[in-house]
């Protein structure tokens, strides 16, 4: 189930937990707060509550919203729970996105209202694009995809699940990224070609910086200009 803040108009009282109260989390909050004002109208029946999460809270509130517990996200009682992980290692937040859906949970994207979207792209669950973020067309996302600020997917990419890309990424067209991969900041992701894409394997690190003209192995991590695997 791809859910958005659209979906909560579909019941009375939602609660939506963001997992994670660090750097990340604070910066994606804005982001639902805008999401929600601009949906004002059509929520204007939804008792929305949102909160912070975390395995064990260091503090009682992030600005305007409290930080609870897993359990006691768990344990709250209304019609839905919603929830994304704002964690920006894959591993982990593959982990906790896994544990929440054992529990009934709904992962909703989280879209800044500035995020352009071309046509035909086909987008799975859990994603966050942030502000000034692109995705051109026909691109596949996989699940829980981070794409932060001013960072772009180009036409017929294939991202893989849990994939995270660091502010400014490059990603031009015909790229394939496998699951678990992190591209760092300011990373340059030259374009491939139509059947022979540029391939980025799974569990991989791409620099910050790197620009990457050739493909980079499976669990290899990437750096310079042109980009090359560290020793």
């Amino acid at each position: 189930m791809r859910a958005t803040v659209d979906t909560f108009c579909e019941y009375e009282k939602v609660v939506v937990g963001i997992y994670g109260a660090g750097s990340f989390a604070r910066e994606l909050a804005p982001v639902l707060r805008m999401q929600l004002a601009q949906k004002a109208d059509l929520l204007s029946d939804v008792d929305v509550e949102v909160c912070f999460v975390e395995t064990e809270p260091s503090r009682s509130m992030v600005g305007s919203w409290p930080v609870i517990s897993e359990g006691a996200f768990m344990a709250l009682e209304c019609e839905a729970k919603f929830f994304n992980v704002a964690l920006g290692d894959s591993g982990h937040r593959r982990r906790l996105a896994e544990k929440l859906l054992d529990c009934g949970a709904v992962p909703v994207e989280i879209r800044s209202p500035d995020c352009i979207e071309y046509e035909r792209n086909r987008i799975s669950e859990g994603a966050i694009f942030c502000a000034h973020t692109m995705i051109t067309s026909d691109a596949a996302i996989g699940k829980f995809f981070q794409c932060n600020i001013y960072s772009y997917v180009a036409h017929d990419c294939v991202i893989g699940d849990y994939v995270t890309f660091a502010p400014r990424v490059c990603c031009n067209g015909n790229v394939q990224i496998g699951n678990g991969a992190y591209i760092g900041t300011g990373a340059i992701l030259r374009p491939g070609n139509l059947g022979r894409p540029l391939i980025i394997g799974a569990n991989s690190v791409v620099g910050m910086g790197a620009v990457v003209t050739k493909d980079v192995p499976e669990g290899a991590t990437v750096y310079g200009n042109p980009a090359h695997i560290g020793k």
